[in-house]
Formats: C-alpha cells, sequence, structure tokens
C-alpha cells in the first residue's frame, strides 16, 4: 500500500528526481533520495507544512532539488528508475535515510549537523539529515 498519494506521471517525476540527484551513488543511492522525497511529502513541519505530492516536493522554491536546474533531470524516466520509484512509494525505506529531510554531497567529511539537523549517516557521496522525532514525528 503506497504510504503518499501518486499518479503515473508523479512515479515517473520522482524516478527522474532519483536519477538526476544520485545516480552515480547506484540503485541503492537513488533509492535513498527517493527516501527523503517520500519523507518530504509525509512531513507535516519544518520547511515541508505545504508540500502534499510529488509534484509540489520535486519543484518545491525555495529548499528544493538542485536537479531539476539541469536537463539531465528532463530526460524520460527509464523503466529501472520507475521500479525504484514504487518501491519507496510503497514504504519501503533504507538507512540512513529512513527518517531524513535533506541530503546533500560534501567535499569532504559529513558534518554532524545540518542547518540543525543531525546527520544518520553517509552512502558514497551523499550525507543524509534527519529531523528529531519531536521535529517533525510524520516521518517517524
Amino acid at each position: 500500500m503506497a504510504v503518499i498519494p501518486y499518479t503515473d506521471a508523479e512515479v515517473k517525476l520522482l524516478a527522474r528526481l532519483m536519477r538526476a540527484e544520485a545516480e552515480g551513488d547506484g540503485q541503492l543511492g537513488m533509492l535513498l533520495v527517493g527516501n527523503v522525497g517520500v519523507n518530504r511529502v509525509k512531513a507535516d513541519c519544518l520547511d515541508f507544512k505545504d508540500i502534499r505530492s510529488i509534484n509540489q516536493m520535486v519543484y518545491q522554491q525555495p529548499g528544493g532539488f538542485e536537479a531539476v536546474q539541469k536537463s539531465y533531470f528532463y530526460q524520460p524516466a527509464r523503466e529501472v528508475d520507475i521500479r525504484l520509484a514504487k518501491r519507496v512509494i510503497q514504504g519501503e525505506r533504507f538507512h540512513p535515510a529512513e527518517n531524513a529531510l535533506w541530503f546533500f554531497r560534501p567535499s569532504g567529511d559529513c558534518p554532524a549537523q545540518w542547518y540543525n539537523q543531525w546527520n544518520t549517516g553517509r552512502y558514497k557521496s551523499h550525507c543524509f539529515f534527519a529531523p528529531t522525532v519531536t521535529d517533525c514525528p510524520t516521518v517517524y
């Protein structure tokens, strides 16, 4: 059962985002980015109080994703990317992004905090950050 609402077009949109943000980190890296996206739709807290759809999440301004500014993001979703997007929409969660709302690619080590959010771990090139359960219980 899906954990967030979606349309077929939004599955493809999420798939494109996952590929554009993390294809270099492999399928698990893409699934982690998908977890962050799904968490942002689920969240009713912090920067995500008005985000209720995949479309709103992907194109959120300010605070959205850099990938939407790159031409690679606008290429059609591949079947493998769509399958990965469906997995996170159906609720599959992966460490360190199970509850994460943010990620970024640092030039060095992951900081302990990023904009007052705690580091939950690193996977290849990306560091992931989650709010506390008190600050955002809907992602837990």
